[in-house]
């Protein structure tokens, strides 16, 4: 099986504004047709309540599309937000893309 996989690597703070970015550029991705997407965060230094509904926002999206969505990278006050709103359940969450390589592409 060749699966498409696109990567997205948002940055800094991410809030509200860059949240409706990120789920901008998601819908434009999955438009374009892809089997995978991974969501690299480890350029996020801080995530706020409105960034963490854009992930959600996005999981739906991917999920209508039939789009596996993976997240890496996650610093720890990502984690900390995860796991206060339980979030950590819905999502699969690696340490960084070597080992969602690993876990994920070597299954396929």
């Amino acid at each position: 099986m060749n699966s498409r996989i696109e990567i997205i690597q948002p940055s800094g703070i991410l809030d509200g504004i860059k949240g409706n970015h990120l789920r901008r550029e998601i819908s434009d991705i999955l438009e374009k047709g892809t089997d995978i997407l991974l969501i690299d965060l480890k350029e996020v230094k801080f995530m706020d309540s409105s960034g963490l509904g854009s992930l959600v926002s996005a999981m739906q999206i991917a999920k209508t599309a039939n789009t596996k969505l993976f997240i890496c990278s996650v610093n720890d006050q990502v984690r900390m937000l995860f796991e206060l709103t339980k979030i950590d359940r819905i999502f699969q969450t690696f340490i960084d893309q070597e080992d969602f390589k690993r876990q994920v592409l070597t299954t396929m």
